[in-house]
C-alpha cells in the first residue's frame, strides 16, 4: 500500500473491485515528502521506541508543523505503539479513519473520514500520575510542585481535577510542616467535594488550630507529632523520626505537668520533691529536662503517670541513649531502621496508651488518622 508497484490497493464498492496505485501516488506526495519506518510486528517496546525516535527526528526537522498520528491501519502492535508514542509527547494529535459500517469488519468505501480522538483526559491523567504517586511517600510538596507545573487543560472538569490535586497537595504539605492554619485554609476551599471523606482531618485541623486555652489542643498536637514521626520513618528519614519521637516524649511530660500549673522551664522550689536535685540555670530559674520532667510528673500526677514512669524508666533511658548518638542530638551515628523500630515499638506499647487516656481525660476522645497516602477525593 505504501511502496508497492503498479496497483497494490483494492477498493471495493459492492461486488465491484477497483485496483489503485500506492498511497504516495494517490495523495500525490513527492518522493522527498514521505518515508517509511519499519517496526517489529510483535515487539511493542521496540515499536514504541522506534516511533518515538522517528517523531523526535521529524519534530527537529519541522518544528512548526502540525503533527497527526493516524492509527487506523497496521498490525495491532503497530497501532498500539503509535498511540502510546503519540501520548508520550505533547503536541501530537491522534486520529482514526471511520465511516459508515454494517458490521465490525470494515467501513464502506467512500464513506471514510478522519475522526480526531480526544486525548486531553488521557494525557492529563498520565502526567498527574507520578506526582500523585508521591502521596504514597507523604511527599506532598513534591506532588504540589509537579502538579503546578502542568498546563491547565481546556476541559473544565479536567481543570477542576488538576486544581483540587494541586490545592490539596499544597494543604497537606503545609500540614506536614506543622503549618496547620494554612492546611485548614487550603482544605476548606474543597470542603464541598471532600467533606464526606475528609471529616476526621477537618476535625483534627480545627483542633490543632483552636485557641491556646482549649485543653484539647496540646494533646492533638502531640498526636500529630507522633503521626509526623511515622511519616518521616516511611521516607527512611530515621534521624528525623527519632528526633520527633524524643520531642513527643519530652512535650508529653511538659503538658501533663502544665495541667497542674507546673512549668518545667520555670519551677517554683516548692514544686520540686526533696529527692530530685535541680540546680538553677544561668538565669537563676529552676528548670528540668526530659527525664526529670517525667520524675516530676510521677510525683505530681500519680496514678497512671506514676505507673508509667516506674515501669518504663529503664526502657526509656535505653532508647534515649540510642537517640543521643544521632547527629540531630549529640553524636554522629545515623539512626537506622532497627533503632527506629525498637524506639517506636516501645512508644506504641508504653507511651501512646498513656497519651490516649490522658487526651480522653481532657475531652479529646477521637484522634486523627494518618494523613492520606493516595488521592482520597476520587473514592
Amino acid at each position: 500500500m505504501v511502496t508497492g508497484k503498479g496497483t497494490p490497493i483494492e477498493a471495493r464498492c459492492g461486488d465491484a473491485v477497483e485496483r489503485l496505485p500506492n498511497l504516495p501516488t494517490l495523495t500525490k506526495l513527492p518522493d522527498e515528502g514521505w518515508t517509511t519506518i519499519e517496526v517489529p510486528s510483535d515487539d511493542l517496546d521496540l515499536a514504541v521506541s522506534t516511533i518515538l525516535d522517528a517523531l523526535a527526528d521529524l519534530r527537529r526537522r519541522f518544528p512548526d508543523a502540525r503533527f497527526v498520528a493516524d492509527y487506523t491501519g497496521g498490525t495491532k502492535t503497530m497501532s498500539a505503539a503509535l498511540v502510546m508514542a503519540a501520548l508520550e509527547l505533547d503536541g501530537i494529535a491522534l486520529q482514526i479513519i471511520t465511516g459508515a459500517r454494517a458490521d465490525l469488519i470494515k467501513v464502506h468505501d467512500g464513506s471514510q473520514s478522519g475522526l480526531a480522538i480526544y486525548t486531553e483526559g488521557i494525557r492529563l491523567r498520565r502526567a498527574m500520575a507520578p506526582y500523585l504517586a508521591a502521596w504514597g511517600r507523604f511527599a506532598y510538596g513534591e506532588a504540589a510542585d509537579g502538579l503546578a507545573g502542568l498546563a491547565a487543560p481546556r476541559d473544565a472538569t479536567l481543570r477542576g481535577e488538576l486544581q483540587i490535586a494541586t490545592g490539596l497537595s499544597r494543604a497537606l504539605d503545609a500540614w506536614d510542616r506543622f503549618d496547620h492554619q494554612s492546611a485548614l485554609r487550603g482544605m476548606e476551599i474543597y470542603r464541598n467535594r471532600i467533606g464526606a471523606t475528609a471529616g476526621a482531618w477537618f476535625t483534627a485541623a480545627k483542633c490543632l488550630t483552636s485557641s491556646v486555652d482549649d485543653p484539647k489542643r496540646t494533646p492533638a498536637q502531640l498526636w500529630d507529632l507522633w503521626l509526623n514521626a511515622h511519616r518521616r520513618a516511611a521516607q527512611a528519614r530515621y534521624d528525623d523520626a527519632v528526633a520527633r519521637l524524643y520531642r513527643l516524649i519530652e512535650w508529653t511530660a511538659q503538658w501533663l505537668l502544665r495541667t497542674k500549673g507546673i512549668d518545667t522551664s520555670d519551677l517554683d522550689a516548692s514544686q520540686v520533691p526533696s529527692g530530685l536535685q535541680v540546680a538553677p540555670a544561668t538565669n537563676g530559674k529552676l528548670k528540668v529536662g526530659l527525664r526529670d520532667a517525667w520524675e516530676l510528673a510521677a510525683h505530681h500526677l500519680d496514678g497512671p503517670v506514676r505507673a508509667f514512669v516506674e515501669q518504663e524508666r529503664d526502657h526509656l533511658l535505653d532508647h534515649l541513649l540510642r537517640r543521643n548518638g544521632s547527629i540531630l542530638a549529640h553524636g554522629e551515628t545515623p539512626v537506622g531502621p532497627t533503632d527506629w523500630a525498637a524506639f517506636s515499638g516501645w512508644a506504641e506499647t508504653a507511651l501512646i496508651p498513656l497519651l490516649r487516656s490522658e487526651a480522653a481525660r481532657v475531652g479529646l476522645k477521637s484522634l486523627s488518622p494518618q494523613l492520606p497516602s493516595e488521592p482520597f477525593w476520587r473514592t
